[in-house]
């Protein structure tokens, strides 16, 4: 049961008459000890957080009190009297210009807990180390208004101890979210190589992730390229740096994606709103140029998906894109699996020289030809087979006479040896023309 607010142990000895000395004087102080400490204790059985150790250390001390991460920022503050907030800022003003900050280091390596006198307006305060096994993410802080009494080792002991149980709190609260963060990251990498035994527990893994099925989504892949991918333990902590950067910048754009970072790679399930997933990569590339310079990010995006089942494929296709877009030699972009067209199939050949054969076997003599001459039959028969062989519309799109279409189209099929009446023929050559043009954006 709650013990009711009271006085610090300095203030209780500073009241009581100068009779009580001696044996008295320490039991009362042994007494109050006792009390605190089974207080404190008692919240980390309670499954308390950390403010609610801060506000009974404050409120039995009847000082100022609050936990600190090392760069110095509030995790949580109380004082008598004061709300959270007010209570934060006043230490927050207490702690400018103080040597709080050179302190931490003496007390991390320690381990202990140190006292620091009041120095002219300042207040006496003590600094203990919050222990997360060998970490110290936190330290707790007390500060003591009034003047100094005989409750110095007394602030120290307990402050000590409320370090501890915070410590056993964040360490809790550690665990919890280590513990959920794997659930969350096998439940994503479920879903995305389909290991869900059917739909209906896809859709349960998707919902427990935040997945809206009431809007098509797509599935975004991001790899590094370059020096970026080295196995080496330097290049690795690199790219979780990078990866990190990545995906803070992802979570504050897109807050309802589905983000994890697999292996080598951030994977972005994201709803197609503002920012669409392609603005989503084009940002992303600009992001990581601005933060890591000497970093190359290159972006898939996968096809639609409505169904959280269908995100398996989505994600197959965001990093056969990926892949493509490096044979091609387009690092450093953002490339859309439903925009390859016929390069996805294409590109699935091994050897790139024996596409590039092919098209030479086709269309080198005319290519060779238009070099020579600056003829253009080449744009010619591309343009006329894209307009589904309609002379006016490939005139239209040429800004010529359609005359003009004809004879070009008779030169190239004399140079080539290609009957474009034949429909194996203008296969042929509307592949030849697609691996040419795919192999020269690749060495642009």
């Amino acid at each position: 049961m709650a013990t009711a607010p009271g006085p610090s142990p300095a203030t209780q000895l500073q009241d009581r008459p100068l009779a009580r000395t001696g044996p008295s004087r320490e039991n009362d102080v042994l007494k109050e000890l006792v009390t605190i400490y089974h207080h404190l204790t008692g919240l980390a059985l309670q499954n308390a957080d950390v403010q609610a150790v801060i506000e009974l250390l404050a409120r039995r001390m009847g000082c100022r009190a609050a936990v600190v991460d090392p760069r110095l920022e509030i995790l949580a503050a109380a004082a008598p009297g004061l709300s959270t907030a007010d209570a934060g800022e006043g230490i927050r003003e207490s702690m400018t210009g103080t040597r709080l900050a050179r302190v931490l280091g003496a007390v991390t390596r320690t381990r202990r807990a140190l006292r620091l006198p009041a120095v002219g307006d300042g207040a006496a305060s003590v600094v203990a180390p919050v222990l997360v096994g060998d970490d110290v993410p936190a330290y707790l802080l007390t500060m003591e208004d009034g003047p100094e009494g005989g409750g110095e080792d007394t602030g120290l002991l307990v402050t000590e101890h409320a370090a501890t149980i915070c410590g056993v709190i964040m360490g809790r609260e550690r665990v919890v979210a280590a513990a959920a963060g794997r659930v969350r990251e096998d439940l994503t990498e479920g879903l995305l190589l389909g290991r869900a035994r059917d739909a209906g527990e896809a859709r349960r893994w998707a919902q427990h992730l935040g997945y809206d099925a009431s809007r098509p989504h797509q599935v975004v892949s991001m790899g590094l390229e370059g020096s970026e991918l080295a196995q080496d333990a330097e290049g690795g902590a690199h790219r979780r740096r990078v990866f990190d950067s990545l995906e803070r910048f992802v979570s504050s754009q897109l807050g309802t994606a589905v983000v994890a970072a697999q292996a080598g790679e951030l994977v972005v399930v994201a709803p197609e709103a503002a920012p669409t997933p392609r603005q989503l990569g084009i940002d992303c590339i600009g992001h990581i140029r601005r933060t890591f310079p000497e970093a190359t990010l290159t972006v898939g995006i996968g096809g639609r998906c409505r169904e959280p089942a269908e995100i398996a494929q989505a994600y197959a296709q965001a990093r056969r894109t990926i892949e493509i877009a490096r044979r091609l030699g387009r690092q450093g972009e953002v490339v859309a699996f439903d925009e390859l067209g016929i390069h996805r199939l294409l590109l699935q050949v091994p050897d790139l020289g024996e596409l590039r054969s092919f098209a030479e076997e086709v269309l080198g003599r005319l290519d060779a030809h238009d070099r020579r001459h600056r003829a253009g039959y080449r744009k010619t028969l591309a343009v006329y087979l894209r307009e589904n062989g309609s002379l006016q519309r490939a005139a239209a799109q040429l800004h010529v006479h359609p005359n003009t279409v004809t004879y070009r189209l008779n030169r190239a099929a004399e140079i080539t040896g290609l009957d474009l009446g034949r429909y194996q023929d203008r296969l042929m050559a509307q592949v030849a023309l697609e691996i040419m043009e795919a192999l020269e954006d690749r060495t642009a």
